[in-house]
C-alpha cells in the first residue's frame, strides 16, 4: 500500500521556501536517508582518514569533484552533497524533452570508494520498485560501461585519469534516459530498427506509464533535501503532465513528441496515431491519480479535467473519399487472379504438376525466426 501524503503545515511550508534548497549545487548536514549511508562506511579508521583528512589523495579529488559540479552543472541536473560524510551525494535528472521521460525526476545516490577515482563510484537508481528503462532496474543498480557495470570499449569504461561524477549523470540523462530507451537493450538493433519500431514504441508508452507512477511516490516521499524542489517543479510542470497525457490518449502525437508550445494547434487536431486500448485505459488510470497529487501540491490546473476523456477524431469529408476509394473494388484485369480465366489456368497448371515452387526455404525459415523473435521479445518485456 502507497504511504499517504504528509499532512501540510506552517512548518513545512516554512521549510520548502528556503531558496538556498533551490540552488543547482549545495551543501548539506544529514545523510541519513542516503541508500549507502550505513553500507559505505570503511571497515577501519585507517580507510575512514581518506575522507576526513584534508591531505588524503581520496579527499582531494572529491574536492575538485565538487567544484566540477558546481561551476558546470547543466540546468537539468541537481546535487546534494554531505560536509559530514564527502563519501555521498545525491542527484535527480529531469527528464528530456522529447524522451517518455519527459517533466520527470530521477533520483540518483552515489558513493565514493576509499580508492576513488581508481574504481568507479557506486551509484544507485531510487526506481520504487519501477523499471522504466533496460539500464535502471528495479533493484536501483544502474547498467552503465562507465561505471563498470556493463561491457564496453576501453573508451567507454571508467577511466581513472579523466572520468568524473559529471560524466555519469550527463551520461545517464543523455544515453540512458533518451527517446528510445528499447533499444538501450544489448542486441536490438543489430539488424537495423526500422523491424522493431512498433515494440519500441509500446517500450516507451509502458516507460511513461511507470515514470508517472514513480511521480505519485515521489510526491509522498521525496529525498528530505529535495522536498522543496520536487514540490515546486510539479508545480510549474504538472499541467503540461496532464496535457501530454491527453493527447497520448487521443493518438495526437506518440509518447515522448509533445510539446507544450504546440497544445493550440494540437486541440483541433484528429488522431494521428493508432493507440493500444490497453496503454489508453492505464492512461486513464494514471491521469486520475496525478490530478489529485498534483491538486493537494498545490498545482494549477485551470481548464484540465479531472477525468481524461478520449475524444471521437472528426473525419471531414475528403477523408470519407479517400476511405471510400480505399473499401470500393478496382475493376479486375483479364486473366487476373480473381477473373475466371486467372481461376481455370491455375488450376490446369495444378493438375499438369506446373505450379510454383515453394521459396520459403533459407530465407523464410529465418523470417519466421524474426517474428517468432519479435513475439518473443514482446512477450518478455510485458508489452
Amino acid at each position: 500500500m502507497a504511504p499517504s501524503l504528509t499532512p501540510k503545515t506552517p512548518e513545512n511550508d516554512a521549510a520548502e521556501s528556503q531558496p538556498d534548497l533551490f540552488k543547482r549545487f549545495d551543501v548539506v548536514s544529514d545523510p541519513s536517508d542516503h541508500h549507502f549511508y550505513s553500507s559505505n562506511l570503511p571497515k577501519n579508521t585507517a580507510g575512514q582518514g581518506c575522507f576526513t583528512s584534508g591531505g588524503s589523495k581520496v579527499h582531494k579529488k572529491i574536492m575538485q569533484e565538487w567544484k566540477i559540479l558546481e561551476k558546470h552543472l547543466p540546468d537539468s541536473i541537481y546535487v546534494r552533497v554531505y560536509d559530514t560524510r564527502i563519501d555521498l551525494l545525491q542527484a535527480v535528472i529531469v527528464g528530456a524533452a522529447g524522451t517518455p521521460y519527459h517533466d520527470a525526476l530521477f533520483f540518483f545516490d552515489i558513493a565514493f570508494p576509499t580508492d576513488y577515482p581508481t574504481r568507479p563510484p557506486q551509484v544507485y537508481y531510487h526506481s520504487f520498485g519501477n523499471r522504466v528503462n533496460p539500464n535502471l532496474y528495479a533493484s536501483g543498480y544502474v547498467c552503465l560501461s562507465l561505471l563498470n557495470t556493463w561491457s564496453g570499449s576501453k573508451a567507454q569504461k571508467w577511466d581513472p585519469s579523466q572520468s568524473t561524477i559529471l560524466q555519469v549523470l550527463v551520461s545517464i540523462q543523455g544515453l540512458v534516459l533518451n527517446e528510445k530507451p528499447f533499444f538501450n537493450e544489448p542486441g536490438t538493433g543489430i539488424f537495423g530498427r526500422g523491424w522493431l519500431e512498433n515494440t519500441a514504441q509500446a517500450y516507451g508508452e509502458n516507460a511513461f506509464l511507470l515514470t508517472h507512477k514513480t511521480t505519485h511516490i515521489l510526491l509522498r516521499r521525496p529525498p528530505k533535501h529535495f522536498r522543496a524542489f520536487v514540490a515546486e517543479h510539479f508545480r510549474q510542470r504538472a499541467g503540461a503532465i496532464l496535457r501530454a497525457c491527453i493527447a497520448y490518449a487521443n493518438g495526437l502525437v506518440a509518447v515522448g513528441e509533445y510539446k507544450e508550445k504546440e497544445e493550440g494547434q494540437q486541440n483541433g487536431a484528429v488522431s494521428v496515431i493508432k493507440v493500444r486500448q490497453s496503454f489508453r485505459e492505464a492512461l486513464e488510470k494514471l491521469y486520475v491519480e496525478l490530478y489529485k497529487d498534483f491538486k493537494w501540491n498545490g498545482d494549477s490546473l485551470v481548464g484540465l479535467p479531472e477525468l481524461l476523456k478520449v475524444e471521437v477524431a472528426k473525419t471531414t469529408p475528403s477523408a470519407l473519399k479517400v476511405e471510400a476509394a480505399k473499401t470500393t473494388p478496382s475493376p479486375r484485369k483479364k486473366g487476373s487472379s480473381g477473373s475466371i480465366v486467372g481461376r481455370v489456368f491455375r488450376k490446369l497448371k495444378k493438375v499438369l504438376g506446373l505450379g510454383p515452387k515453394n521459396k520459403i526455404g533459407k530465407k523464410g525459415g529465418s523470417e519466421s525466426k524474426r517474428k517468432a523473435g519479435v513475439a518473443a521479445a514482446a512477450a518478455d518485456w510485458g508489452l
